[in-house]
């Protein structure tokens, strides 16, 4: 049976040059980059390529770049590192309803550190709302952490403006942005922003798994989670994972070369399925009206009559694979804080999925998945109300 992979926000599957790259550098090329010797050596050029070709696609230097084991870590190390580096300026965070919980998680944490928080609403688009941010900004704020999209609706954040906002009420605040469901997708150009961190996961780019970066700007101060032998300008010692690396460097070099172009393909997919189901009673849009505000590789659908779970089985079965909610924190059922906070009716909140492109996703694959929920909807949901 044909499989139909519609969950590229939860992972994606690994680029075949990557994929390669990551071997060659396994079995060949496996010198340790501290190494004085030349195999070291040539392991260490990886890094530099890597860190060239990624400071290249965000328009920043490449000592900003420090490598990680991918997106929970570059989260953890901007956030927690972040407030307690510079928590002589404040002790005061300010994040969103809507974060990923590799964001969440540690901010909880420090909470238990005597950090207070503020945890912005959004609007029923999901979009955070920057006259909240503002009224939420002290001279105690310390860190601001907000998402670029959001995994769930693909609700893109107006994290330019929140860092204009920010820094023009305190200079000092430090702002991290989590750009792991963005990064290689839109557009993101980090000399002209006031973004002061941002974290990428390479698995949710055609990378391999256990890779990603931290931008961390020259400017800013973070205290490591990982001691050890100081690698990467000392914020996160430990050898480098160069095959991972050296895939990563990879597929940022693809997803990156053509970003218009892969958007145009999302856009197009995504009225396709849209316009497919049009005419399918009880299916309601979840995420931004305007389409600029809309991440179009991210549709999550609300089913009025059939539980998530229910359909995305269904589905499987079918050889359609999509998501309910965040797949990132665990395999255990939970209600989702993001259609909570945009205030999603509750009998709603357990019959939502969502269908997440790869610039591999064809139209074939879109038009079978609309197929499918055309024959399967009806059924399952005449099986509830009965």
């Amino acid at each position: 049976m044909k499989e139909i992979y519609l969950d590229n926000a939860a992972t994606t599957r690994c680029l075949p040059d990557a994929a390669k790259k990551a071997y060659d550098v396994m079995t060949q090329d496996f010198g340790n980059p501290s190494s004085l010797h030349m195999k070291g050596v040539e392991a260490e050029k990886y890094l530099d390529e890597a860190r060239h070709v990624i400071s290249k696609s965000l328009r920043c230097k490449e000592k900003e770049i420090i490598f990680t084991s991918g997106g929970s870590e570059s989260n953890n190390t901007a956030i927690i590192g972040g407030a307690l580096r510079n928590q002589r300026n404040g002790k005061h965070i300010i994040t969103t309803a809507i974060e990923h919980e590799a964001v969440l998680s540690p901010i909880r944490s420090l909470e238990k550190r005597g950090f207070s928080v503020t945890y912005l609403p959004v609007s029923k688009e999901g979009i955070v709302l920057l006259d909240e941010l503002s009224n939420a900004l002290s001279s105690d704020t310390v860190l601001v952490s907000i998402m670029h999209v959001n995994n769930e609706t693909g609700a893109v954040q107006p994290v330019e403006e929140a860092a204009r906002l920010i820094h023009s009420k305190n200079k000092k605040t430090i702002f991290h942005v989590d750009a792991i469901q963005s990064f290689a997708k839109l557009p993101i150009d980090l000399r002209d922003t006031e973004i002061d961190m941002l974290s990428v996961s390479g698995h949710k780019l055609h990378a391999p798994k256990g890779s990603g970066f931290l931008f961390v700007r020259d400017k800013v101060l973070l205290d490591p989670l990982i001691y050890g032998g100081g690698q990467e300008g000392g914020l996160r010692s430990g050898t480098q994972n160069v095959p991972a690396i050296a895939g990563l460097c990879e597929s940022v070099r693809f997803m990156t070369g053509d970003i218009k172009e892969h958007l145009k393909h999302f856009r197009e997919l995504r009225e396709r399925l849209l316009s497919g189901l049009s005419d399918l009673d009880g299916i309601s849009v979840n995420g931004p009206f305007n389409p600029e505000k809309q991440a179009p590789y991210i549709v999550s659908l609300s089913v009025k009559d059939v539980r998530a779970e229910v359909l995305l089985h269904a589905l499987e079965e079918k050889g359609i694979f999509v998501g309910a909610g965040s797949a990132c924190s665990s395999n255990r059922p939970h209600v989702s804080g993001t259609l909570q906070a945009m205030g999603l009716e509750k009998d709603l909140l357990d019959k939502t999925i969502r269908l997440s492109f790869s610039v591999f996703t064809t139209d074939e694959e879109i038009d079978e998945t609309v197929a499918a929920m055309k024959e399967l909807v009806p059924v399952l949901s005449r099986y509830r109300r009965g």
